[in-house]
């Protein structure tokens, strides 16, 4: 598996090292990549790219369903399955921390309770709503909510949905997040260069500006159904939606959505940095030969 943060260069390298390895296949490791009609903001592999090279755990959803991660890890066992049975073999790529632990250390999810969850969302988006949950997470769950920001609201809701449906806390199930268990997995990452990633996020965001993505959240926010409550928290879809839907201005939204994904990408890197199973490419290294050498040792 090769990690990194957004705009680190990873997909690239992964399809150079793919493209020159015949029976390699790319699995895109990604909570927004998921999603159908978002295609631009996601960076995913081009037709072309995908002509050339076997991509899996794309375009699984319609943008308006809610995604969560344990349909990400059944659906990643069911092809990594396949893949291997066909004697293939399987390079992950991703950056959403979570969804990297759920394959690599196959954990132990907790289920689903809507009518909790719809509770909590409706709490959610009153005044304060999101610092009350937290505070209520605090008292129910202490350790959960060391854990997570009073700001995030999807993680808070999920904490609180499991410890009230449940009725056991949130943290106890499994081993947590704070263990590195051995895992089958080769695991690479590619250090974080912050004057790098911020200068890749910056020029990446006007090609993609150039490229229509105005047009895409235009269409997507005009579908029927709208967005999920997920989809629409993906990294500049969320401040385009503010233009369009609340008359954001444009220059305005596009900065805003360059500082979130800057400051995404050192939330990224500090998830990964923690995991010592990770070796890192050097900086006279090549990511795509180090990655290469792991497969083949694999």
């Amino acid at each position: 598996m090769l990690v990194g943060t957004t705009a680190s260069g990873k997909s690239d390298v992964a399809f150079a090292l793919a493209r020159a390895r015949p029976g390699v296949e790319i699995f895109s490791v990604d909570s927004m990549s998921v999603y159908r009609e978002m295609d631009i903001a996601t960076a995913k592999p081009s037709v072309q790219q995908r002509a050339e090279v076997p991509h899996h755990l794309i375009d699984l959803a319609d943008p308006d369903e809610e995604f969560t991660v344990s349909m990400f890890q059944r659906a990643a066992r069911d092809a990594m399955g396949d893949v291997e049975g066909r004697g293939c073999t399987a390079l992950l790529v991703g950056g959403t921390g979570l969804y990297v632990r759920s394959v690599v250390d196959d954990l132990a999810l907790p289920g689903r309770w809507p009518e909790v969850a719809a509770g909590l969302e409706a709490e959610a988006d009153g005044p304060g709503g999101c610092a009350s949950l937290h505070e209520r997470l605090a008292a129910l769950d202490p350790k959960a909510a060391a854990r997570i920001t009073p700001g995030n609201r999807r993680r808070i809701v999920r904490a609180l949905e499991v410890t009230i449906g449940s009725g056991r806390p949130f943290s106890s199930f499994g081993p947590g997040l704070d263990a590195y268990p051995t895992t089958r997995f080769v695991l690479v990452g590619i250090p974080f260069d912050s004057a790098a990633v911020d200068r890749r996020i910056e020029e990446r965001f006007t090609r993609w500006m150039d490229a229509g993505l105005l047009s895409e959240v235009r269409a997507l926010a005009a579908r029927p159904k709208g967005l999920s409550r997920t989809a629409r928290q993906a990294l500049g879809y969320r401040e385009l939606l503010e233009h369009i839907e609340h008359d954001a201005p444009l220059d305005e939204a596009v900065q805003r959505a360059v500082q979130r994904t800057r400051a995404f990408a050192r939330r990224q890197w500090a998830w990964f940095r923690r995991d010592p199973r990770i070796s890192w490419v050097g900086g006279d290294e090549d990511p795509a030969a180090v990655v290469g050498a792991a497969l083949d040792g694999r």
